[in-house]
C-alpha cells in the first residue's frame, strides 16, 4: 500500500486525521510544498474555515495546479473533508467568493436550509443515506456522522454516488466520483463509522 498524503497548508484538521489514519494502522506524510505530491499515492485534503481565504490560499502556495495535475493526469485518488470537500468544486461564495479545485463541477452556497428554519451552521450528529459506493463498504445506510457548517456543495450534474442528509433539505453530504472522494462531516471525529469510511478510502484500489 503506498503512502498517503495529507495536504498541510493551515488549514485545520491535520493532526486528528493524522491520528486516525495512525490508528488504523496506516501511515501518512504531511505534505507542506505542492511538490510533496509526487511522491504519495492517495491525497487527503482536510479543511475548516472560509472558502474565499482557503481558495486564494490554493492559488498563492501552487497547490490547486499541482492537484490538478495530480488528481485529473497522474489519477491520484484524493478525499476532501469538510471545507476539503467544498473546494474540489468549480466556486463557492462564501468569504467573497473564490475558484476551488474544478474536480467535481459544482458550487458551494449558503446551507438552504437557513430558509427552512433550522440553525446555521449545522452542528452535530446526523445520519447520512443513500451513500454506497467505495466510502461506505460495510457501513449501515443511515449511520450517523459529525459536521460543522454553514455551506454546502451543489453538485452540477448527477454524480457516481451521492450521500444524503436532512437539515431542513436534503443536502450533499459526500460524494464519490470515480477516483475523487468527498465528505461534509468530519469521518475523524465520527467515532467508529468514520474510521471505517477512511480506512476504505486508504484501501481503496483505482481500476
Amino acid at each position: 500500500m503506498g503512502m498517503i498524503g495529507i495536504i498541510n497548508i493551515g488549514l485545520g484538521n491535520v493532526d486528528s486525521v493524522g491520528r486516525a489514519i495512525r490508528h488504523l494502522g496506516h501511515d501518512y506524510v504531511l505534505c507542506h510544498e505542492p511538490r510533496e505530491l509526487e511522491a504519495v499515492e492517495k491525497i487527503i485534503f482536510p479543511g475548516v474555515g472560509s472558502y474565499g481565504a482557503a481558495a486564494k490560499l490554493l492559488g498563492e502556495t501552487g497547490f490547486r495546479d499541482s492537484l490538478r495535475i495530480e488528481v485529473l493526469d497522474n489519477r491520484k485518488p484524493i478525499l476532501g473533508i469538510c471545507l476539503g470537500m467544498q473546494l474540489l468544486a468549480d466556486r463557492g461564495e462564501e468569504g467573497g467568493g473564490g475558484d476551488g479545485l474544478g474536480l467535481i463541477h459544482g458550487t458551494v452556497e449558503l446551507h438552504r436550509g437557513a430558509d427552512c428554519g433550522v440553525s446555521i451552521p449545522h452542528i452535530g450528529w446526523n445520519d447520512v443515506f443513500d451513500s454506497g459506493g467505495v466510502l461506505y463498504d460495510g457501513i449501515p445506510d443511515g449511520s450517523a456522522f459529525y459536521f460543522v457548517h454553514s455551506y454546502e456543495f451543489i453538485p452540477a450534474s448527477k454524480l457516481q454516488y451521492v450521500g444524503i442528509c436532512d437539515h431542513g433539505i436534503d443536502f450533499t453530504a459526500s460524494i464519490e466520483d470515480g477516483h475523487i472522494f468527498g465528505t461534509q462531516f468530519h469521518p475523524e471525529k465520527s467515532q467508529e463509522c468514520g474510521l471505517s469510511l477512511l480506512d476504505n478510502f486508504i484501501k481503496y484500489k483505482r481500476c
